[in-house]
């Protein structure tokens, strides 16, 4: 009885986080005491995965307060990830950006505003055409405070939509730099069919949304 209530609890475990490559492995990160990440020439750090790090990158770089976006990966087990391991769908961990933003000219709280606004808040594992446990929607916390923030948001647009809301909600522990071809791919590959066909579309739709927050020249 014991092992048949073990088997059933592992089972939704894995149908409610996405179809994660849920083992020990991943579970301890899911479980882990998140990383705070000091501030740095007073400038923070956030932490988000929805679906390709291009079009994340494109979203939060548009963003009044955001001074550099990286693309890489977190929320898996997997040490030293690159995009060809990401892609095996074996390494726990989903494409992700690296927010550098001004506490004091946006708050924490309107990135996971803007985070919510660029995507399909209800798609589950991937974004658009794009599908599989690494491109999973994650948002990354580093403290309670932003853990509440996240989690009151989340329900509040769960209930406004009537729907569930894909988004895993994982203590932070670690973001993988992306290799160098990833970073800034929109401005330096507006002509990329994904780009044009995929990435700027989402971007607009984004701006079009939350106009209050953008940059003056984007």
């Amino acid at each position: 009885m014991k092992k048949l209530v073990s088997t059933l609890a592992v089972i939704v475990l894995f149908n409610c986080q996405n179809n994660a490559q849920i083992n020990e492995k991943q579970l301890a990160v899911m479980n882990a005491e998140p990383v705070e990440v000091p501030l740095q020439d007073g400038k923070a750090r956030a932490y988000f995965a929805s679906g390709c790090f291009w079009c994340v990158e494109a979203v939060y770089e548009s963003v009044k307060g955001v001074e550099e976006v990286y693309n890489g990966y977190s929320g898996g087990f997997t040490k030293n990830p690159t995009y060809e391991l990401s892609n095996t769908r074996r390494t726990g961990h989903a494409e992700s950006v690296e927010v550098i933003y001004d506490p004091n000219v946006v708050s924490f709280e309107t990135l996971v505003d803007v985070y919510f606004a660029s995507q399909d808040p209800t798609q589950v594992n991937g974004q658009g055409p794009d599908r599989g446990p690494q491109y999973r929607s994650i948002i990354f916390y580093q403290n309670d405070a932003q853990k509440k923030i996240i989690e009151t948001k989340k329900a509040a647009l769960a209930k406004a939509l009537n729907a569930t809301i894909a988004a895993e909600v994982y203590p932070f522990q670690k973001f993988w730099m992306g290799e160098d071809y990833h970073q800034d791919y929109e401005r330096l590959h507006p002509n990329n069919g994904y780009i044009r066909n995929v990435s700027i579309p989402r971007l607009r739709r984004f701006q079009a949304k939350m106009p209050e927050v953008l940059k003056e020249k984007h």
